[in-house]
């Protein structure tokens, strides 16, 4: 054990969430004013990520539909096509595709929302879905 562990002291970066750097790398590609590389991704997370990292959060991203990309060269130039609540949704969906009884997963999950939230999913379902359309 080293000094530091021993004194309470972790020296290593803090480990992120699930779906944490997924939501920052996406940011960063919302931020920009069109497609970038993974470099670019790199430069603007900082710290100490590795590109190949950004490269696998990238590609998950891609697989996800969140981002779209375009070889450029022998690379690619990565744009989202998703935000923040979009990512969210995916994942979602993700779970909800895994299980057998989708009826018993959606019951189960709108019977734990809180009121204000059962609200505002009853709100939306109501809502026309061509509203909004021209």
């Amino acid at each position: 054990m080293t000094k530091a562990k021993r004194e309470g002291h972790d020296t290593h970066a803090r480990r992120r969430g699930q779906g944490e750097l997924e939501a920052q790398v996406l940011a960063a590609l919302r931020q920009a004013p069109g497609a970038r590389t993974a470099g670019w991704v790199q430069e603007r997370l900082g710290g100490d990520l590795a590109y190949t990292t950004v490269i696998t959060i990238l590609t998950r991203l891609h697989v996800k539909g969140a981002v779209s990309r375009e070889r450029v060269g022998r690379s690619f130039e990565w744009t989202a096509v998703a935000d923040e609540a979009g990512l969210a949704a995916l994942r979602m969906r993700k779970v909800l595709d895994g299980e057998a009884d989708r009826g018993a997963v959606l019951a189960s999950f709108v019977t734990a929302l809180s009121p204000h939230d059962e609200r505002l999913l009853r709100d939306l379902l109501a809502q026309d879905p061509t509203e909004g359309e021209d």
